[in-house]
């Protein structure tokens, strides 16, 4: 396969164009897959949370992990950007654990509990951040723990408990 044969976007970074299942890994390029998230797409917070948190329920964990990286990414407040990565992560650990990588998905799991921990006492956008950071740090321990097939995704959902007032 040459450069020119290859996905690439505009700016020569490469894209793969394969359809991917739920759980982002690629499929043969004659399969249909599950359609992939947009990339870049600015959200609300809320709008974010309620999109990520659908895509958690469905057990798509890997595409909820698209939608905090764009928030994370889109964020120009270093704080912001920072909670939002340790979102991403809590959805990368889930999808790990998905695809039967305990030892993966636990340290991105307690990576991203980790990194979302210092938002408890002022929990932004009405996340229970306590509730996540514990869940992480549960869902880590089972997986050390466990053995056997691995489980699916929609059933290591957390809820992100937004709270609207």
């Amino acid at each position: 396969m040459t450069d020119v044969d290859r996905d690439r976007d505009t700016e020569g970074r490469a894209r793969n164009a394969r359809p991917r299942d739920g759980l982002g890994r690629p499929l043969p390029h004659d399969a249909t897959g599950v359609e992939r998230q947009p990339e870049g797409i600015e959200r609300t917070p809320r709008a974010t949370l309620a999109e990520a948190q659908q895509l958690l329920n469905d057990g798509k964990p890997f595409h909820a992990h698209e939608v905090f990286e764009d928030a994370w990414k889109g964020s120009d407040d270093p704080d912001e950007r920072a909670m939002w990565r340790g979102m991403a992560q809590l959805a990368v650990g889930v999808t790990h654990a998905a695809r039967g990588n305990r030892t993966g998905a636990a340290s991105l799991l307690r990576r991203g509990g980790g990194n979302i921990e210092p938002y408890a006492d002022a929990a932004p956008h009405g996340i229970d951040i306590a509730g996540l950071v514990s869940w992480a740090r549960g869902l880590a321990d089972e997986l050390d723990a466990a053995s056997g097939p691995a489980v699916p995704a929609a059933s290591m959902a957390p809820q992100l408990r937004v709270v609207y007032s």
